[in-house]
């Protein structure tokens, strides 16, 4: 499945302006739901509802939502960065992240 396709499958994002990554106290990073960043935003909320955090077999499942831009991802580090943070939570190179969610 392509990643557009994926897209349509998850929980819309419309009532939120965002979301938060924590380790603890501590922002990791900040996705807003924008141009640019909404799928991304619809992805770790949908991973966020489905295994309560963003762990190891949560960043798994991530890495194949996305799908084409996976690979792209791989060739390119840093070109994907929401993706690279799910490929270095799978690899134990971070740590399980805590979602916040912010409302619209």
């Amino acid at each position: 499945m392509q990643f557009a396709e994926r897209l349509a499958t998850l929980p819309a994002i419309d009532h939120l302006r965002g979301l938060r990554l924590k380790d603890g106290d501590q922002v990791i990073a900040e996705i807003l739901n924008q141009p640019g960043s909404a799928g991304s935003v619809r992805v770790y909320h949908a991973l966020f509802q489905q295994f309560g955090s963003i762990s190891k077999e949560a960043a798994e499942t991530g890495i194949n939502w996305y799908a084409e831009h996976t690979a792209d991802a791989h060739q390119h580090p840093g070109k994907h960065p929401n993706i690279d943070r799910l490929i270095a939570i799978s690899a134990g190179q971070l740590p399980v992240l805590q979602v916040e969610l912010i409302p619209a």
